[in-house]
């Protein structure tokens, strides 16, 4: 671990569920801050229980946080609640709307008591006519355009991850730090909100201005007109698949080298990128003839020699054996539901030459909340009664 991390002192309180609204607790936590989650009382969070494609949700999302069960709904719990609030700097939510302003957790009310408080929302659309609609990754995939532009013609297809979710957690993360900036400035917090649809818009505007440039749509990516020539996936002699880059002038005359390719290289309509882009209808089929000779660790070899983007393709079950992934501090160690350790990826950011480790395991449900009533001024028979009487969960 860092000896120090920038974000210490900091105390959030979260209130989310899933991956968009955990994904920025979660950059939040690496960093430093104090991380609270706040989940129903018993067995927590839902998304502790997915099956299937969320099994991950909670495990990946949800290090370097403490976690306190809480009736929220009682009078006590929200007594609770307001009580902690008051020691937090910053307030996350990724709730459907409306949801926390019913108990007098919205950010109208909050900011009011608490002028200095930074309140983050984490919504399925920003201010305008859908504003009120529910959202998840995929809905705002498919109308957005990210999935048209990833499956075939007719085929939308959703990206292989939770692309939205993740980035609107990383989008909500700094304007929670400019926030705060500014409140160094004027001694007033923040509301701020981080839309799932508008993230994905960013995503697609590219082929948007595409267009706007162009005047001609943007075709799936599997049908479209590459920027470089030789930019794709090839079959290999072993049945393994590679992907391989020749993006410059100066890369197609050493691969032509490399490989023997004296009439390509000297193809008067092949001489800049350019030109092999217009030419690879029957230039592609050639080189998937050549590759078709060589093994992925022969193909792999020689891009690695020649400086070439290249990329063996991998299935996320094989990166556990990557070894970069396995260099000392891109991975942190943490422990399942059942007690087994798995390692999963660090954030994608060094500070000073090192990588954010964990500080806390992923949090049993409400484990941390006794220490947290301690923490902000119940006694213990405040506590006991707490618990008895259902509103404080004990850990």
């Amino acid at each position: 671990m860092l000896p120090s991390l920038p974000l210490s002192g900091i105390r959030i309180i979260e209130f989310s569920h899933m991956v968009m609204g955990p994904t920025s607790g979660l950059i939040l936590g690496d960093l430093g801050a104090d991380v609270i989650k706040v989940e129903p009382m018993g067995a927590g969070d839902n998304t502790r229980r997915l099956a299937g494609s969320g099994a991950g949700f909670f495990i990946t999302f949800n290090r370097n946080k403490r976690s306190v069960g809480v009736d929220i709904k009682s009078k006590d719990g929200l007594a609770f609640i307001h009580r902690l609030i008051a020691t937090a700097d910053v307030v996350t939510e990724n709730f459907r709307p409306g949801a926390l302003d019913a108990l007098g957790l919205g950010a109208e009310a909050l900011t009011k008591s608490h002028p200095g408080l930074i309140y983050c929302s984490l919504k399925g659309f920003l201010t305008g006519p859908y504003e009120h609609r529910t959202a998840l990754d995929e809905v705002v995939q498919m109308m957005g355009g990210l999935a048209y532009m990833t499956g075939p013609p007719g085929r939308p297809l959703r990206a292989g991850t939770s692309v939205n979710d993740i980035m609107g957690g990383m989008f909500a993360v700094i304007g929670i730090l400019a926030a705060l900036q500014e409140r160094h400035r004027t001694g007033r917090g923040q509301v701020i909100k981080s839309g799932l649809f508008e993230n994905n818009m960013l995503l697609v505007a590219q082929h948007m201005t595409q267009f706007a440039v162009t005047g001609k749509a943007a075709a799936p990516m599997p049908e479209r007109i590459s920027a470089w020539a030789v930019y794709d996936v090839f079959e290999t002699k072993d049945n393994e698949q590679v992907f391989l880059g020749v993006v410059s002038d100066s890369q197609w005359a050493t691969f032509c080298e490399e490989y023997k390719l004296e009439a390509l290289k000297a193809d008067p309509r092949l001489q800049s990128n350019r030109d092999r882009v217009a030419e690879r209808g029957w230039m592609i089929p050639e080189l998937r003839r050549l590759l078709l000779e060589f093994t992925r660790a022969e193909i792999i070899a020689t891009a690695e020699r020649l400086g070439l983007p290249y990329a063996p393709i991998s299935r996320p079950e094989d990166l556990f054996e990557d070894p970069h992934l396995n260099h000392p501090g891109a991975m942190v160690e943490v422990t399942l539901a059942d007690g087994r350790k798995a390692p999963v990826p660090a954030l994608p950011l060094e500070w000073g030459g090192e990588r954010f480790g964990l500080r806390l395991d992923i949090p049993k449900a409400g484990e941390h909340g006794v220490a947290i009533a301690r923490e902000i001024g119940y006694s213990e028979p405040e506590i006991e009664a707490m618990i008895g009487a259902g509103i404080l969960q004990p850990g």
